[in-house]
């Protein structure tokens, strides 16, 4: 409407001036309102051409999106393991830091098997003690079988000395039983140095990874210990938390609740603007928006990203062929919008509905000459018709709360 009113002034206006005062028409007699098509058919004819390409300049160089949201994201809350609850540490609704415990569950059998580890340690421990005298002892041994080997062998020289000087003193059957007992006593030597070798083993390899063991074990232990209490992992608000004590709770469940972080949907809006204004929305252009959360007021942003691809067209693989007539409605161009100032979106809860306007912007290349004069017209012109579509955003904004009080029955 705004559009063709500023085209009649341009067009009807002159041609009814024209009419009036060139040619001498009143209205009320030779204008009348069943002659305003023939008098005024130049005028009127102008104008709708006029407003048709205003609205079409207007809205190709300087998008507008209904369709713009202060997204923000959400933290589950769930465990990470199967239990029942036991213990609550928040409400239904509550703020809590990061790190703060939300609930706990019954954390009995973890406890018992980390107790059960720290046991296996203790014993472990006194294992060791009990090897080291284990080695000692096996040390005294072989002292013991050399000392007595020693000894065996001191007997079967002296014995062979006597049976060389004199065979009648020793008899061959004395020696051979001599031998014998040297024999046995080097076999006992091995024996106890064998056992102390196997006792060194066991202290200073299998206790040690006994051990190592149980300590991975506490380890563990303590792990699903520290998992029975679930703890906020950001700083933000915990929502809609129903859980109660003696609730059975399970990861693969839905939620007991969801924490949004302090920060979420408050750095900027996502608007999705139409496919066919995707040549000319860039990086860099100025926009501004106005949500139903803040009416009356006009928030300056600017285009920091515009999303390469349009959700609509995604493909997830399965066992049947996708045909394109399944596709509905064209989607949007996902364009992300940040405050021109510091704390410009201050006040807007996230997940407002907003309105927004992009702005063209040709100063630029206007200036550096590299253009024609029919096309700086031209471009001149886009950069100017921007301020009808500014006023429009601020009509809207004024519009918006009659609109939802008292049309909306709100």
């Amino acid at each position: 409407m705004l559009e063709l009113l500023l085209c009649s002034l341009l067009t009807v206006l002159p041609d009814y001036l024209y009419r009036r005062y060139a040619q001498g028409k009143r209205f009320g007699r030779e204008i009348t309102l069943f002659s305003v098509w023939f008098e005024l058919r130049w005028g009127i004819t102008a104008c709708l051409m006029l407003t048709v390409t205003l609205i079409t300049i207007i809205f190709y160089n300087h998008p507008s999106a209904t369709n713009v949201t202060a997204y923000f994201r959400t933290v589950p809350i769930v465990p990470e393991t199967i239990g029942r609850v036991a213990e609550i540490a928040v409400g239904v609704s509550d703020r809590i830091e990061k790190g703060q415990p939300i609930f706990r569950l019954d954390d009995a059998a973890q406890k018992a098997a980390a107790e059960t580890a720290r046991r296996r340690i203790a014993e472990t421990d006194a294992e060791i003690v009990v090897a080291r005298t284990d080695v000692a002892a096996a040390q005294g041994q072989i002292t013991q079988a050399e000392k007595a080997l020693q000894q065996a062998r001191d007997e079967l020289d002296t014995k062979s000395q006597l049976n060389t000087r004199n065979a009648d003193v020793v008899s061959r059957r004395e020696l051979e039983r001599l031998q014998v007992v040297v024999e046995g006593r080097e076999g006992a030597v091995a024996a106890v140095v064998a056992a102390k070798e196997g006792a060194l083993i066991r202290l200073e390899t299998l206790l040690p990874a006994q051990k190592a063991s149980a300590e991975a074990a506490l380890a563990q232990a303590e792990v699903e210990l520290a998992k029975t209490v679930i703890r906020a992992g950001v700083t933000g608000r915990v929502e809609q938390f129903g859980l109660r004590v003696g609730d059975l709770v399970n990861p693969l469940m839905r939620p007991a609740g969801v924490l949004i972080p302090d920060d979420a949907g408050r750095q900027r809006l996502v608007a999705g603007f139409g496919q066919i204004e995707a040549q000319v929305l860039k990086p860099g252009m100025i926009a501004e928006a106005t949500c139903l959360s803040k009416p009356l007021t006009i928030i300056p942003m600017v285009v920091t990203s515009v999303q390469d691809v349009i959700a609509a067209g995604q493909l997830r693989a399965s066992e049947q062929l996708v045909d394109a007539q399944q596709v509905g409605a064209p989607g949007t161009l996902t364009v992300f919008l940040e405050p021109l100032y510091e704390g410009g979106l201050d006040g807007i809860p996230p997940g407002s509905s907003c309105v927004a306007n992009a702005y063209s912007n040709n100063h630029d290349l206007i200036a550096s000459g590299e253009v024609g004069t029919l096309r700086g017209l031209y471009l001149h012109v886009v950069d100017t018709v921007a301020l009808v579509h500014a006023l429009l955003l601020r009509i809207q904004a004024l519009i918006l709360p009659v609109k939802t009080l008292v049309f909306g029955g709100h």
